[in-house]
């Protein structure tokens, strides 16, 4: 009979020595994703070392999210997908149409010139650091104004940053966390880099479906990470009647952490709306970012959430970063105050609004459908996804195939439509419904 112990080559006598062997040992595929772990008496004996450094070893490897207790079946190693990096596409070449990076439309974004002209030049000083006042009482009322809880308020980076921050804030490696099907492709790979184990819920254009996120929550999950709106990559957006039948299936999870990554806000295009934003619940974070409006590299967001979240944000925050730059704050609060910005948030909304019913309808007129309501990102259902994207990169249009999204719904194309012209709307549906139709240059109907 074979020896586990042997074949996976474990040793060691402290409890540092003998996680970093199994962590070797998985690394190597000696331990493969399901393999259970010696028992601590076994291991123990075997290494001639006591039952309390085995269990410390083991603590240190759940921590680490590469393994898991699982009861009576033992302690299993987790299956680890390393990080892809998904949420970036991979470059577009000379005379390609982009639909697949996913940015706001430059023309709809503040000039930096006239605002960094405006700044003090102040350095700031260590001692000095935190968040900037005026940019706090800016999100107080933006909160504020949608009716949501704004006592309790942090700085980070992009909205990435700060999902990850809140996560870390309650959740340790193996804890499971419900997550969009479509999803940001980031927010899958930071939920795998942290260890933490997906349930995918699937969406519609009203934002997750009720009743799967039910059945999602008996499998009794640490956090859930939802989009209200312009969720990326389908722009569907919570309607009044979904985010009521969501915050009932919260109400007696009170252990649950809620995370909305409300992160198009301002251009959003649909009324908020919010689960757990009015501050309901035990553990909850609503999350704002000003890339999409102001420009993707002002890598700043504000968190709401309840006292204990947002303090435990900060102190983490404290000994690692320290703060959120006060330079691209102090640039962030004179964009948002200058008096030409609203106008220029209400044009972005309209012309994402009126650029998503053109390309809807070019679609829709040809029998092919585009989902959402919000934002400038739209999901078409689509099979072959591959092959559809590589025959659309051949004739000019790059897309982002939904392997990159996707964790368990049927294939789709993710299409950004921020700077796209009725013109090219027209010629782009025509082109894929070509493509879906078989035009006879090689790629199946």
């Amino acid at each position: 009979m074979s020896d586990p112990i042997e074949e996976a080559a474990l040793s060691g006598g402290t409890a540092a020595e003998i996680a970093l062997s199994v962590e070797g040992a998985i690394s190597a595929g000696r331990l493969a994703a399901g393999a259970r772990l010696p028992t601590v008496r076994e291991l123990a004996a075997r290494l001639a070392v006591s039952p309390a450094t085995v269990n410390a070893a083991y603590r240190t490897l759940r921590n680490r999210g590469l393994v898991a207790a699982a009861g009576r079946a033992g302690t299993r190693v987790l299956e680890r997908t390393a990080p892809t990096n998904r949420a970036l596409g991979a470059p577009v070449g000379p005379g390609v149409r982009d639909l697949a990076d996913g940015n706001p439309d430059p023309a709809l974004l503040p000039q930096l010139r006239p605002a960094l002209a405006k700044l003090s030049g102040r350095q700031w000083l260590y001692g000095e650091s935190g968040a900037l006042p005026a940019l706090l009482d800016w999100f107080r009322v933006d909160f504020g104004r949608d009716g949501l809880a704004a006592e309790h308020l942090a700085v980070a980076g992009g909205a990435m940053d700060a999902i990850e921050r809140v996560l870390q804030a309650h959740l340790w490696p193996g804890d499971a966390v419900i997550v969009e099907d479509p999803a940001f492709g980031g927010v899958l790979d930071l939920v795998s880099a942290l260890g933490l184990r997906p349930i995918a819920v699937p969406v519609d254009d009203d934002g997750l479906r009720a009743d799967l996120l039910r059945r999602a929550l008996e499998q009794r999950p640490a956090a859930c990470v939802l989009t209200p709106r312009a969720q990326n990559p389908t722009g569907a957006a919570l309607s009044p009647q979904r985010a009521a039948e969501l915050r009932k299936a919260f109400q007696h999870r009170e252990n649950v952490l809620l995370i909305e990554d409300d992160h198009a806000a301002a251009v959003a295009g649909t009324e908020p709306e919010t689960v757990g934003g009015k501050g309901e619940f035990r553990h909850w974070a609503v999350i704002r970012s000003v890339t999409k409006y102001l420009g993707p590299d002002l890598r700043l967001s504000v968190v709401s959430g309840d006292q204990l979240t947002v303090d435990r944000v900060l102190r983490r925050q404290q000994v690692g970063a320290g703060w959120a730059s006060r330079l691209l704050q102090e640039l962030a609060v004179t964009l948002l105050l200058d008096p030409a910005t609203p106008k220029l948030l209400a044009t972005a909304r309209e012309t994402y609004r009126e650029r998503r019913r053109v390309l809807a309808d070019a679609l829709g007129r040809r029998g092919i459908a585009l989902s959402g309501r919000s934002g400038f990102n739209g999901w078409i259902p689509t099979p072959a996804e591959g092959a559809v994207a590589q025959a659309l990169l051949a004739r000019g249009w790059a897309v982002r195939t939904g392997e990159a999204f996707r964790t368990n719904v049927p294939p789709g194309l993710r299409v950004t439509f921020a700077n796209l012209s009725p013109a090219e709307a027209e010629d782009f549906a025509a082109t894929l419904h070509s493509i879906l139709q078989g035009d006879g240059r090689g790629y199946p109907a």
